[in-house]
């Protein structure tokens, strides 16, 4: 009897059976890698906004040249659309109504369906219409929010899919001088309308009134810069030399020329959190009155600090009653220098740092009392206007 044959053959179905177990792991792994690629590719009921982790945006090497520009603006105008609103008013000729239509600018950010774009395009709108690059055109269009705090509405076409969403940027970390582009519907008649130029102020505050003078509104923390910016341009993107959104278009300096303001991308990310977690869109608020520290601020009220918020108001109470700062022990003549960490500044303002956060959240603020450093606590609230 051949006893070595007898041996071998346990070896060889071992290494045979180690063999097959492998193949199959393969073809498990394999499969799970293709199930979650068309999972990915078929999703369009997620709202999953596209939020840069990226620190290039700070860099002044990372300027435009003429290529990149057009390279830019090709990519980000897709994700640009044109809003047109119809208005109905009364006339008061036989009891008639009138309809009237204007034209704005909005920006996508998510792949099913919400528009971001500024509260003075739609908000007396009884009927919204949305175009985008590609020409399609959506009238099943709801309003989501209003922000009573600032200039921002929040739109969503029903049933959405497969939309191209812009890469949102950190306003944080933007510098004077940077070269920025505008994208935009330039009065209301130019659509996908692209002009370029610099970042030439931060943190500034703004006075606007709508263009019939109907409406007036303080805007704070606003990014001012040269790119051209015209009615009809309003809601549009601010884009950085990545081809990430930093501001949302709002409002231009009719007396002055090539003067024009965007909100800050950062001071509404909160709320998009909120609703890429299923939430209804709120705006979270700490309950302060401030000034932002410059030169002459510091001169005026005799301050040992350069940068920080001073809690203080020229007109009304310093710190709102009942207010999640008032729980948390804040006083007028404190001085704001921190937010969970992150230094107050003209890049990040308080309502900058508060608008990255989501009601309910419980935010750690460094301050100065009396020249001394303490901390403290808040659990945002609710704005209510």
């Amino acid at each position: 009897m051949n006893f070595r044959k007898y041996l071998k053959k346990p070896k060889n179905q071992f290494l045979i059976a180690i063999f097959m177990v492998a193949i199959v792991f393969c073809i498990i792994i394999l499969a799970q890698i293709i199930a979650k690629n068309n999972f990915n590719k078929n999703k369009t009921g997620s709202t999953n906004f596209n939020f840069s982790t990226s620190d290039k945006a700070s860099n002044f090497a990372n300027q435009m040249d003429s290529n990149s520009i057009e390279s830019v603006a090709n990519r980000v105008s897709q994700s640009v659309v044109s809003i047109v609103s119809k208005n109905q008013k009364s006339s008061r000729f036989f009891y008639s109504t009138e309809e009237s239509a204007s034209a704005g600018t909005g920006i996508i950010i998510s792949e099913n369906g919400y528009i971001l774009t500024n509260k003075h395009v739609i908000e007396k709108s009884s009927e919204i219409s949305i175009i985008t690059s590609g020409g399609d055109s959506y009238d099943n269009v709801r309003v989501v929010m209003i922000d009573s705090l600032s200039d921002i509405a929040i739109l969503k076409i029903s049933n959405a899919k497969g939309l191209k969403a812009a890469e949102l940027g950190d306003s944080k970390k933007i510098n004077i001088g940077q070269q920025v582009i505008a994208i935009g519907n330039a009065l209301g008649e130019y659509d996908g309308t692209v002009t370029s130029g610099i970042i030439s102020g931060i943190g500034r505050t703004v006075k606007t009134s709508s263009e019939d003078g109907s409406s007036r509104e303080v805007l704070t923390d606003m990014i001012q810069t040269d790119a051209a910016i015209n009615s009809g341009n309003s809601g549009g993107p601010l884009v950085n030399a990545q081809g990430q959104v930093i501001g949302i278009n709002t409002a231009v300096a009719s007396k002055a020329q090539s003067i024009g303001f965007a909100i800050p991308i950062s001071s509404v990310k909160g709320i998009l959190k909120s609703i890429s977690e299923g939430k209804e869109p709120k705006r979270a608020y700490l309950g302060t009155n401030y000034i932002s520290i410059n030169p002459q601020i510091r001169k005026e009220y005799n301050l040992n600090v350069s940068k920080g918020a001073l809690i203080k108001s020229r007109r009304g109470d310093a710190i709102i009653y009942g207010s999640p700062a008032q729980k948390a022990g804040l006083k007028d003549g404190d001085i704001i220098t921190k937010i969970d960490g992150v230094e107050v500044s003209k890049n990040s303002s308080v309502s900058s740092l508060i608008g990255e956060k989501s009601v309910g959240d419980t935010v750690e603020i460094s301050y100065i009392r009396d020249g001394r450093e303490k901390s403290t606590r808040a659990t945002l609230e609710e704005y209510h206007k």
